[in-house]
């Protein structure tokens, strides 16, 4: 198994901002092959090889987030850092690691099938299952969904970019691009809904590319598998090199919902595909809320198990300390369980009610965020300088400077609102990690910062809007910040109930 583990080359450090934009420019074919990193196949970057393990719907047990930090302390630089599809990754590896960080995964159970290690892209509602927020539990998908996946030899096929959802209803991973979404329905079946049909995707469409598949929840799993082999042969027979579904051309993307329902048999109906969901008040753009969420049943009322912590980790990196904390607490005051979240934060489900005040608390005393209202929330950013060879700015470092200043400035809203738009720093055109939705766009060029406001549909901005002022470098310790504050006044596109106007304020 371990044989087949390489390491990428490292590409040239790139310092111009023109150059690294058409370099990196997606365009469907692909021109090249998927270079995703995982476990077994590390990446090189300027501060050493990196491995990504997939974690499934971002679930782990307790001892297999021990056996992460070990791996971090004893291979890498001691440090997990989460990714905007609720995966995990170890950075600061010698080359020469990658056999014994597989045999430590293995061991952990992080790596069920060797094939399929970069594959096992899937993202599911963080808080299904908890809250009552949604139509159903969606962890019974996701185990099947994993199964399957591992078990299909074409699905092996399948690049490290291709990403499944799994939304309970409440509409919140339902909105981060999948190619594959099921969305649990009020009829008690799921909607099946392909990457690149009908969702912003400009120019000729074919037919099928306006509809969706309506299937019974016992299938929802196989659906979604089926989809992604039919996504296979659809590349196989138009000889595509694709790969998501959007980089099809769309006469193959229209055949790979109906490539789908022949898969899954009469069971699966063929439907016009509805709006997006609406993200429910238990959805917010930035993920779960930091802090304690209630465990309820699905009807609102308290269930008996405890309480869910949620914290999110500033910039998406915990500290080896932090991660064996959060751990630990899993382990000994909740049910042994961790879910990482798409928008770099964990959930601790299942902590008793006289224990969850002292557990966020300690939580919150090891640095990491814990209140709704904290400057953190919405903020994220790229590795940036000097772990990325074409990063033009260490933006990391940029970012927690705009934090500061806005934490100065800022006084706790007690209930816990926020309306400022989320937003991302990147150290280059590509943009690695960069949220969906509405969000404030930082981007390092070669003069300086560009500061700009991204709409989710990029249909509502008009065609004519002038670019953003660069800020230059020499002065982004003053001008940046305010730039950046006044980005993130922007009104989202969603309702939000009124409220003073906040103070101004400046997550791979």
């Amino acid at each position: 198994m371990l044989a087949a583990m390489s390491v990428t080359p490292s590409p040239p450090s790139v310092q111009d901002a023109a150059t690294v934009a058409d370099a990196t420019r997606c365009a469907a074919p692909r021109a090249r092959g998927d270079a995703c990193p995982g476990a077994l196949r590390l990446h090189h970057a300027d501060d050493g090889a990196l491995a990504r393990v997939r974690v499934p719907g971002g679930v782990l047990d307790a001892a297999q987030a021990e056996a992460l930090a070990a791996a971090a302390l004893h291979l890498g630089d001691g440090a997990l850092h989460l990714t905007s599809r609720g995966n995990l990754q170890l950075r600061g590896l010698e080359a020469r690691s990658a056999e014994e960080l597989g045999r430590l995964l293995e061991a952990a159970r992080l790596l069920p099938s060797a094939p399929h290690e970069r594959v096992r892209n899937i993202v599911a509602s963080p808080l299904s299952g908890l809250d009552g927020g949604g139509r159903r539990d969606v962890r019974p998908w996701l185990v099947e969904l994993d199964r399957l996946l591992c078990a299909s030899e074409d699905a092996s096929e399948l690049s490290g970019r291709f990403l499944f959802a799994l939304d309970d209803g409440r509409g919140d991973v339902s909105s981060l691009g999948a190619d594959v979404t099921l969305l649990a329905l009020d009829d008690g079946a799921a909607l099946l809904r392909p990457g690149g049909h009908g969702h912003g995707h400009e120019g000729e469409r074919a037919a099928g590319e306006g509809d969706a598949l309506h299937v019974p929840d016992a299938l929802a799993p196989l659906a979604a598998l089926a989809a992604a082999e039919a996504f296979v042969d659809a590349v196989r027979a138009y000889g595509e090199r694709a790969w998501r579904i959007g980089d099809l051309p769309p006469e193959a993307r229209g055949s790979v919902l109906r490539r789908t329902a022949e898969r899954v048999g009469p069971a699966a109906r063929t439907v016009p595909l509805p709006p997006s969901p609406a993200r429910s008040a238990a959805a917010p753009p930035e993920g779960p809320a930091p802090g304690l969420v209630r465990v309820v049943d699905g009807s609102g009322a308290a269930a008996g198990h405890g309480v869910a912590l949620s914290v999110l980790a500033p910039l998406g990196r915990l500290d080896g300390d932090q991660w064996r904390l959060l751990a630990r607490t899993a382990r000994h005051a909740g049910t042994g369980e961790l879910r990482v979240t798409p928008w770099r934060g964990v959930v601790v489900p299942g902590v008793a009610d006289e224990a969850a005040e002292a557990a966020l608390a300690a939580l919150g005393d090891a640095g990491l965020v814990t209140r709704p209202a904290s400057p953190w929330r919405g903020v994220g950013a790229c590795t940036g300088r000097p772990g990325c060879g074409k990063a033009l700015a260490d933006v990391r470092t940029d970012a927690a400077a705009g934090v500061a200043q806005a934490a100065a400035h800022t006084t706790d809203d007690a209930s816990g609102h926020r309306d400022e738009l989320p937003v991302y720093w990147s150290g280059c055109a590509r943009r690695c990690g960069h949220p969906r939705g509405d969000h404030v766009d930082v981007v390092a060029e070669a003069e300086g910062y560009r500061v700009t406001t991204v709409p989710a549909d990029p249909a509502q901005k008009p065609a004519s809007t002038p670019p953003a002022p660069c800020v230059p470098y020499d002065d982004a310790r003053t001008q940046l910040a305010a730039a950046v504050a006044t980005a993130r006044g922007h009104t989202r596109a969603r309702p939000a109930p009124p409220r003073p106007a906040p103070p101004r304020r400046t997550d791979e």
